[in-house]
């Protein structure tokens, strides 16, 4: 059964830091694209970074610069660094992994993504 765990989320101020981990078991991700995208109350889920297999990154246009995705292939995990926070950063976030394989560019595309996190949440307080 594969699986993907998400870790990290908690209730940090605005201008604060945090990092995600998302742990997978059940097969292995160091061939396919993961992602993190996020789902803020009231509002459709979004995209925020991926990496490629080898680590290539793609972002949201607009959280270039606070937000780092990073991925540790030997331990099947993907980590998202998330710098000077804002209370609009709050958010369910989910890691999310493809089953293609080696894609050069990963897409942004929630619907590409076939294995899905269960979340952890992120509350950024003003």
């Amino acid at each position: 059964q594969v699986q993907l765990v998400e870790s990290g989320g908690g209730l940090v101020q605005a201008g604060g830091s945090l990092r995600l981990s998302c742990a997978a078991s059940g097969r292995t991700f160091g061939n396919n694209a993961m992602a993190w995208f996020r789902q803020a109350p009231g509002k459709e889920r979004e995209f925020v970074a991926a990496a490629s297999w080898n680590g290539r990154p793609i972002y949201q246009e607009y959280l270039k610069g606070r937000f780092t995705i990073s991925r540790d292939n030997a331990n099947n995990a993907v980590y998202l660094q998330m710098n000077s926070l804002r209370p609009e950063d709050t958010a369910v976030y989910y890691c999310a992994a493809d089953a293609a394989f080696r894609i050069t560019v990963p897409t942004m595309a929630a619907g590409s993504y076939v294995y899905w996190g269960q979340g952890t949440q992120l509350t950024v307080s003003s």
